[in-house]
């Protein structure tokens, strides 16, 4: 199943970036090319606060960790676990979801490779991070719940307030929770790899999709 899933997405992938060379208008490419660049970007913010935290670790990381998604908020970049809780509401194309998941996995694992041989110091917390994922309803439930967190401080953004990142992402790292861009990062620095991303992507979704549907005033989407 997990294997047909990063099949799936490999090839969608594939699919895309053949089309950006030999197929559609030129205007359809540059939206592609701009999808991923600005995915890949995203990847980069992430990694950075992920180096961070694997760095210094606790107190001071996971507020630090918060830079990574206010850039890729005041910025305008493409992070999976920021857009898919909005997937219904701004009418994204599974297809640009899809990719934007599948540059942020890539990117972000290059990224962690890249920290890890710029610091081997974090290799072996980024080692000890991994052991503790496994395929459990713990790991999914947990995943889920960052994906609820991640909808909110995008949200709470959205609508002025910068309070929800600040807090929002301390909170799902102080409790725990999986958030599938950061482990993928993870995983580049450990030069490991886990199918447990599939189910951390997975359970960031679903979580997002049930904040979204729990806590979206739908007067507000009929206007």
């Amino acid at each position: 199943m997990l294997y047909n899933f990063f099949k799936y997405l490999f090839n969608e992938l594939l699919k895309s970036v053949y089309n950006i060379v030999n197929g559609g208008n030129m205007k359809k490419n540059w939206r592609y090319i701009d999808l991923m660049r600005l995915s890949a970007g995203a990847s980069l913010l992430i990694g950075l606060g992920d180096y961070v935290l694997l760095k210094i670790g606790t107190p001071i990381g996971p507020f630090l960790f918060a830079f990574g998604l206010l850039g890729v908020c005041v910025i305008g970049l493409n992070l999976f676990t920021g857009k898919c809780g909005f997937w219904i509401e701004d009418k994204i194309k599974i297809l640009d979801l899809i990719i934007i998941l599948a540059i942020n996995l890539v990117c972000g694992y290059i990224f962690g490779v890249l920290f890890g041989v710029m610091d081997a110091t974090i290799a072996s917390v980024a080692v000890d991070k991994m052991s503790g994922w496994s395929f459990t309803w713990e790991f999914f439930l947990k995943s889920a719940a960052c994906g609820v967190i991640m909808y909110l401080a995008v949200d709470l953004y959205r609508r002025g307030t910068i309070f929800g990142i600040l807090l929002g992402v301390p909170l799902f790292i102080f409790c725990g929770f999986q958030h599938s861009i950061a482990n993928a990062i993870t995983m580049g620095v450990a030069v490991g790899f886990s199918w447990t991303i599939a189910l951390c992507a997975l359970g960031n979704f679903v979580g997002a999709i049930a904040a979204w549907s729990l806590c979206r005033n739908i007067n507000s989407l009929k206007k």
